[in-house]
């Protein structure tokens, strides 16, 4: 069953035309990735999808939900972790959780979520103290705490080590496994090769590419007439260019 429906998703800043008629479904349960160049249209579709952007034309449905329309009752079901999540800076870790789970009528336990993701002896740091990679992995257990049924990560790794890129793709397909429907925004491949079911590829504003991974080089290969490529080479066949390098931040 399909619980994210997009058709003919137009969005358009001035002059620039920022989504070209994208459209694609994404099935319960499933961890659905989205990977591009920067202004090939991932963020303003993901946003679209969350309700945090209106189309200018199109069709946009989450769990039967109009995103625009019924914004607050999609924030019950649908969690966010956005590419920049700012908190006040004074608040501490454990508060910020305390605070985004009595948004909802349903969660999450904080302390939980504060050791699966690592962040157990964070608990009194304060927000403007923690490191880029700690602020992300708070993002990750903000978008969590509700227990939402579709969660949106975007850039979900970006700027953790390596050691904690293998817990947090660990914990994301321990939620998948609850059923819950990911849709991952990703710069990395080997991430997307690792994590997602299906993988559309983004390129100016249309949706170049979309199938499993496997089936994605696959294809390639064999207009290539070689055994297997790395899904590296299936991104720069669809864009022309490799996504930039993005550095690890410990």
């Amino acid at each position: 069953m399909a619980v994210i429906e997009v058709e003919n998703l137009h969005k358009r800043y001035r002059d620039t035309v920022a989504v070209r008629d994208i459209g694609f479904r994404i099935e319960e349960g499933e961890i659905f990735g989205i990977a591009g160049l920067n202004g090939a249209g991932k963020t303003t579709t993901v946003e679209c999808v969350e309700g945090l952007r209106r189309p200018d034309s199109g069709r946009v449905r989450v769990l039967g939900l109009d995103p625009w329309r019924d914004r607050a009752r999609l924030r019950q079901v649908v969690g966010s972790q956005l590419q920049d999540s700012m908190l006040p800076e004074k608040i501490r870790v454990g508060e910020a959780l305390r605070l985004f789970r009595a948004f909802y009528a349903q969660g999450a336990d904080p302390d939980e979520l504060l050791a699966e993701l690592n962040l157990e002896a964070k608990r009194d740091t304060a927000f403007a103290a923690l490191s880029g990679g700690q602020r992300q992995r708070l993002s990750i257990a903000l978008a969590l705490i509700g227990k939402p049924r579709v969660v949106v990560l975007d850039e979900l790794t970006t700027g953790l080590d390596p050691a904690a890129r293998r817990r947090t793709w660990a914990l994301i397909e321990k939620i998948r496994g609850t059923g819950v429907t990911v849709v991952l925004v990703t710069h990395f491949m080997d991430e997307a090769d690792r994590l997602c079911d299906r993988l559309a590829i983004f390129h100016r504003g249309r949706v170049a590419a979309l199938d499993t991974p496997a089936n994605l080089r696959a294809q390639l290969a064999r207009t290539r007439g070689v055994p297997d490529v790395p899904l590296e080479e299936v991104f720069l066949d669809h864009t022309g260019e490799l996504p930039e390098a993005v550095e690890v931040e410990a």
